[in-house]
């Protein structure tokens, strides 16, 4: 594989940044190496730079991701002490503000930021993500995610979270009611501003969705004028049974996760399939899954460098994540318990998936030190450490065997990781056809990008609700109470 030479028949693959607005995304503790600048999250110039190195390096996206609560189940309930001195995603700050600022020194990249349907409303989450995709001219994709922390959910007024599938279901009507403001408040030819008239918008082309359902009640009109791509190119991360049939219903990219490539592509399986049974083209949806690269010269040094992150990693934030992560406390198990074999039906059944899925690990015990190993250098994603050759032959056989568009690849250390990529992983991609040379398009919409469309395809639920031509009357599938 590693001979391999161009060939247009090849799949090329997405390569997204994973990034987070905090300290510690999935590497707790390691803001603290020497090379590691993300202590400066709160420098606007910090994100800027960081834009830039990938706008120039030819990634097609930063994709930013986002939570509403810490992680307070280890120690817990309730105690955030474990994650404060690593920053283990404490403390977060909102990513969409970052987008019109890197943007604006920007080409090409795509900026993906997560937020909630659960914890606010759809109208103001309309207007604000319709004003980015203005100000950053199309180049905005939003990740939906419906939130999953206690913490989030008693932070904004709740005593509980919402049942997991009646968030989804909430999920349903919310995006009903953003396409209904998207693409159907504002008729395509609806802003003039005609200067001699002295006429904006036109007296007869903004009209209200009214929209009452079971959970929403919106009469509009949206308050943004048509924004390039109206919707924003939408993300969606669900990996429950309720979310997977949302993303294949909703998503034009679907993030998974998965430790092989062969346990990965029944995932991808089931989100093209649910797709078809939406009646949508499968071509629509990109898949990208999550991995952690760690690349340099050659194997041995590749390896060196893990080593070396580990020396920085902290215990308690691994643990404060996993605890986030799964809803389990660790903190009341001996250090060299083999989770394998737990009393807990819960840990027992985490930690043999991982068994059963990491390559090389189905023999050894999976202790407390094993678990804070794995999650201090990339979280719960799939890893791959080595050369060039080495981390591109594991690439592509993910794409061959998973099918898989492309990786969200994160970061250890940052700066560091990426500039490791750029360094020494692009070439060998590049020179097996694997990844893009150069920019087919300037300034392309996010959509654009991804699946060559600027406005919604008809195939996908939202375009029923396109103001079309010669339509005055509203013909909305409203929501019955």
């Amino acid at each position: 594989m590693s001979e391999s030479t161009p060939t247009s028949s090849k799949k090329q693959i997405i390569l997204n940044a994973f990034v987070m607005n905090t300290p510690g995304h999935l590497a707790p503790g390691l803001w603290k190496h020497p090379r590691n600048k993300t202590d400066q999250y709160k420098s606007l110039s910090f994100w800027t730079e960081l834009a830039q190195l990938l706008d120039k390096a030819g990634f097609h996206a930063m994709f930013i991701a986002d939570t509403l609560g810490a992680y307070d189940v280890y120690k817990g309930p309730g105690n955030v002490v474990p994650a404060l001195a690593s920053g283990a995603q404490f403390p977060v700050n909102d990513p969409l503000y970052l987008v019109p600022a890197m943007s604006a020194v920007t080409k090409n990249l795509i900026f993906g930021v997560t937020a909630s349907v659960t914890y606010e409303k759809p109208y103001a989450l309309a207007r604000r993500l319709s004003t980015v995709d203005h100000l950053s001219e199309g180049r905005v994709a939003w990740n939906i995610v419906t939130s999953y922390l206690d913490s989030a959910a008693r932070n904004n007024g709740l005593d509980e979270q919402i049942p997991h599938d009646e968030r989804y279901a909430r999920a349903e009507e919310y995006l009903e009611v953003l396409y209904k403001l998207w693409e159907g408040s504002f008729r395509d030819d609806a802003v003039l501003a005609d200067r001699q008239l002295g006429t904006y918008i036109a007296s007869d082309a903004v009209r209200e969705i009214d929209h009452k359902g079971k959970y929403f009640s919106v009469p509009g009109p949206h308050f943004c004028e048509p924004s390039p791509q109206r919707t924003p190119f939408l993300f969606q991360a669900g990996v429950s049974e309720a979310g997977g049939q949302f993303g294949g219903k909703h998503g034009e990219a679907i993030f998974i996760g998965g430790q092989t490539p062969e346990s990965t592509r029944l995932t991808v399986d089931n989100v093209r399939n649910v797709a078809k049974e939406q009646g949508r083209d499968p071509k629509h949806i990109k898949v990208i899954v999550g991995i952690n690269v760690i690349v340099a010269a050659t194997d041995e040094d590749a390896k060196a460098k893990r080593e070396e992150y580990l020396q920085y990693a902290d215990d308690e934030g691994a643990l404060a994540l996993f605890g986030g992560w799964t809803g389990i406390d660790l903190s009341g198990y001996s250090d060299d318990e083999d989770f394998r074999f737990s009393d807990s039906p819960r840990v027992q059944s985490i930690v043999r998936r991982w068994s059963a899925t990491v390559p090389g690990t189905d023999s050894l015990p999976w202790t407390k030190r094993r678990i804070v190993e794995y999650i201090s250098v990339g979280g719960l994603q799939a890893k791959i450490v080595g050369s060039p050759t080495t981390v591109a032959d594991e690439l592509e056989k993910w794409v061959e065997i998973s099918d898989v568009d492309g990786f969200n690849l994160a970061h250890i250390v940052n700066p560091g990781t990426f500039e490791d990529i750029i360094e020494f992983l692009l070439p060998e991609l590049r020179r097996r056809g694997l990844f893009r040379e150069g920019i087919e398009k300037e300034g392309a919409t996010a959509r654009e990008v991804f699946i060559g469309s600027k406005r919604l395809p008809e195939d996908h639920p939202g375009s029923k609700y396109k103001w079309r031509s010669g339509e005055t009357i509203p013909q909305y599938q409203t929501t019955e109470n």
